[in-house]
């Protein structure tokens, strides 16, 4: 761990760089499994740059790491043409793999330019900001009970899926995906529950509106036993819901977030994990940005959370 060169961010000057850690190895160390080889304490905080690839523009970042904390502290302004070039040697990737680690050519121009007594006008430290999410026309009122009867019964207990049992899923319930079942919809009944929850009489299940940050599928499943034991908005058997059931809330058209959600959801978790493992390998994730299911290794980069419960 090479730690030899300072950055002032603002008035603070930070000199723990760790040259040798990237998006990847984040979760790995800080988050999946722990690497307690490289940390000493959880209160420990390093620094490495990488590529936010986000957005519409690829941007030189300075990230703030350690055990259950991440926080964007700079943004570099390094020339546009060197940043790009970082992203375009990564090669085609996933849509969920946006954070690239940084290549020799930026290391060395931050070593020439920004770090140690470098300008410091090429950092512009990032403010922590709060925005209220637009979360579009309010939704009935629900009234506290449901029609059992009326209630269709979704698979949602945890098990193994191939790609052609969710291929089977997604036609037998016709579910909209834009690569499976594009003519697909399924209808929902959707009521207002309170600031934090929703309720689909269709189904019989209670969402979040919103959910849990982007992690490893074995840190998220922590998070929901913490939640149960605190028992989050008054209840103690929350989960991760089935793929069949994540499906559920797909809408075929995007709404004017960017997302294939009602607007009642809020658009800070674009794909979820769902309870359900792939045959082989993997777990299945649903995309509420791309309007698909996905599988992937569900440790790196990890996904969202969106949890739901029987009402």
């Amino acid at each position: 761990m090479a730690m030899h060169h300072n950055i002032r961010v603002g008035d603070t000057v930070i000199n723990s760089i760790d040259w040798e850690m990237t998006p990847d190895w984040t979760f790995g160390t800080y988050e999946s499994w722990g690497g307690k080889e490289r940390v000493r304490n959880n209160d420990e905080r390093i620094y490495y740059f990488f590529i936010d690839g986000w957005g519409e523009r690829p941007k030189l970042c300075l990230m703030e790491r350690g055990v259950k904390h991440a926080r964007i502290v700079a943004e570099i302004h390094a020339p546009d043409d060197l940043v790009r070039s970082c992203v375009k040697a990564h090669g085609k990737v996933a849509y969920y793999e946006q954070s690239f680690a940084i290549d020799e050519q930026i290391r060395t121009w931050l070593i020439d330019h920004v770090l140690d007594e470098g300008d410091s006008a090429l950092v512009t430290p990032m403010t922590e900001t709060v925005t209220h999410e637009d979360m579009g026309v309010k939704l009935p009122r629900w009234g506290g009970s449901i029609d059992r009867g009326e209630v269709v019964v979704i698979p949602g207990d945890a098990h193994s899926l191939s790609d052609d049992d969710v291929s089977n899923l997604i036609s037998t319930w016709n579910f909209y995906d834009a690569e499976l079942n594009a003519g697909g919809r399924f209808e929902n009944r959707l009521f207002e529950n309170g600031r934090h929850t929703i309720v689909d009489a269709r189904t019989g299940l209670m969402w979040q509106k919103g959910g849990l940050d982007i992690n490893s599928f074995r840190t998220i499943t922590r998070q929901v036993k913490q939640l149960n034991e605190e028992r989050l908005h008054g209840h103690d058997d929350w989960r991760l819901p089935g793929l069949a059931e994540a499906m559920t809330l797909m809408e075929p058209v995007v709404n004017d977030k960017g997302i294939h959600l009602n607007s009642n959801f809020s658009k800070e978790q674009p794909f979820i994990f769902t309870s359900e493992k792939r045959s082989g390998s993997g777990y299945w994730f649903v995309d509420y940005k791309q309007g698909r299911v996905f599988w992937s290794s569900g440790t790196i980069p990890g996904g969202f959370g969106r949890l739901c419960r029987p009402v």
